[in-house]
């Protein structure tokens, strides 16, 4: 059954990318139609991975191995379970509306902003098939680069600023959490006699308690940053006013999920001591409530349009990782369907903003209002989109921030307590968003003649407002995925969680309510 097709969904942007190379700088309409094709045919290729996935099978799938730097015990050895499954889908569907959303938005160089934006796909892709930690870090890196460009060359005003800010802050966090990976390497060579980076190998090590919180530090400053939790997120907001609106829209939708991704992929199982250590539970869930709320009240603040929707991010995923480090089903269940209800409702925000600032050239909420009267389309689509967001019933961000209140509520009732404000604060900002821009009367004359939405716009947002609706009103197959992949996590973290059957539901966390 093994036919290399994660190799195939991994690398049809990188051939999309070759091709690009040899057409002519100047045939920008080729360039701009073979581009969308390249990321077109890259979802389409990820679409057998979803009809072939077997949700009943614990482990990963797909696996493809081959030995690649031997010396180092560094091999190519991809596969997914439910989790990666769900991540991988969002990227490429990101990933194709991200080049679509850009055919009128960028006129200058061209072929490197979509050489960048086919790199860039590679990158997260590899990042969430990868199961030798060698082939990970490189693939982490790899991100790093065309990110940094599309960020420092198509940016706004300030973009060499918010790029280099980008750049040296997750480097940092990178170079940490690569100590963290040769500690585990060179303890395993000396318990077992061989090199490996392979992550199921490495879970069988036995490290003392200590070494196992140092590692884990190490690993949270790579994840953390990436994320980002607070208090390491000042380089967001920086990187999404500055980027692009696909730029911005690939950062929200999938590069942060890379952080809550590594948490769960590898903090966990390979440190189930360290994951449930009461303080360190204890210092993760307070800097994921901290930045729920903190998000969430600095958004309130924002008189910039598309700032507001950047510190709105940090407030989901402090939603995200409160989820993980509840260390039950459903906190980390919900954590994961929240991460990619965060990439279509955040997504959906960034392209909104991206079409009205193509109309007027500021992101200035004082500059609209009004709104809906010469623009209807776009207004309905924003309602959508912002409904989605605040976690309406009948769309995703209900299911997803339910399901993690309800696992938070089981780990420790405070925590649940805390970050229900986040939700209503999340209304707020949305809602007051909305309404200065969209309702009442049209108080700027520049506003009076704006075209409302053409059919290539509308052709961007119906996959995600689709999309939004089904997981709100049919979310059953999602957690289906996810219930293997979620079992082997907390039986991993909490030895016999599940044997207790009802009463391990309530049994509380080794190092939380005080145990």
């Amino acid at each position: 059954m093994n036919d290399h097709l994660l190799s195939l969904v991994l690398f049809t942007p990188l051939a999309g990318l070759l091709v690009l190379l040899f057409i002519p700088s100047r045939q920008k309409e080729l360039i701009k139609v073979w581009a969308n094709l390249a990321s077109f045919a890259g979802f389409l290729i990820s679409l057998p991975l979803v009809s072939r996935f077997d949700k009943g099978v614990a482990g990963f799938q797909f696996v493809e191995r081959a030995n690649w730097i031997p010396s180092l015990g560094a091999q190519y050895l991809i596969g997914i379970d439910g989790i990666s499954l769900l991540l991988i889908m969002l990227t490429t569907v990101i990933g194709f509306i991200a080049i679509l959303s850009s055919w009128n938005a960028v006129q200058d160089r061209l072929k490197e902003y979509y050489c960048m934006f086919l790199l860039l796909q590679v990158g997260m892709l590899g990042v969430f098939m990868s199961l030798d930690f060698f082939l990970f870090y490189v693939f982490w890196e790899l991100v790093l680069v065309p990110m940094y460009f599309i960020i420092g060359v198509w940016g706004g005003p300030r973009k060499l600023y918010a790029a280099i800010k980008f750049f040296l802050y997750t480097l940092a966090g990178s170079v940490l959490m690569l100590l963290g990976i040769l500690t585990l390497y060179f303890q395993y060579a000396s318990q077992f006699g061989r090199y490996t980076f392979e992550i199921s190998e490495l879970m069988k090590l036995s490290l003392p308690l200590g070494l196992q919180q140092w590692v884990f530090w190490a690993f949270f400053l790579g994840f953390a940053i990436k994320v980002p939790m607070f208090p390491f997120h000042t380089w967001l907001p920086d990187a999404h006013v500055e980027a692009p609106t696909a730029g911005s829209v690939i950062l929200a939708s999938v590069l942060l999920k890379m952080g809550t991704y590594g948490f769960i992929r590898f903090s966990l199982p390979l440190l189930p001591k360290a994951s449930v250590d009461q303080t360190i539970v204890q210092i993760l869930a307070v800097l994921s409530i901290i930045g729920i709320i903190y998000g969430a009240l600095v958004s309130l603040m924002q008189k910039d349009w598309k700032k507001l929707v950047a510190y709105s991010s940090v407030s989901h995923l402090g939603f995200c990782t409160l989820g993980i480090f509840a260390m039950n089903p459903n906190g980390l269940a919900g954590s994961v369907l929240q991460q990619l209800n965060h990439g279509i409702s955040t997504g959906m925000l960034f392209l909104i903003i991206g079409v009205i600032y193509e109309r007027r050239h500021t992101r200035d909420i004082s500059e609209y209002g009004g709104l809906a009267h010469v623009m209807p389309k776009y207004a309905v689509i924003f309602a959508i989109a912002m409904f989605s967001s605040a976690g309406l019933p009948l769309l995703n961000g209900f299911v997803g921030e339910f399901t993690i209140l309800q696992g938070a509520f089981e780990a420790n009732r405070a925590w649940a307590a805390f970050a229900v404000t986040g939700v209503i604060f999340g209304a707020a900002y949305l809602l007051w968003l909305y309404q200065r821009t969209m309702l009442g009367q049209i108080t700027n004359a520049k506003n009076l003649h704006l075209p409302d939405l053409s059919l290539r716009e509308i052709v961007v947002f119906l996959p995600l407002i689709a999309w939004s609706i089904w997981i709100g009103v049919y979310p059953k197959p999602y957690f289906d995925i996810l219930e293997k992949p979620v079992q082997q996590i907390v039986e991993r973290v909490r030895p016999g969680y599940y044997q207790g059957g009802a009463q391990a539901a309530t049994r509380p966390v080794p190092g939380v309510n005080g145990q």
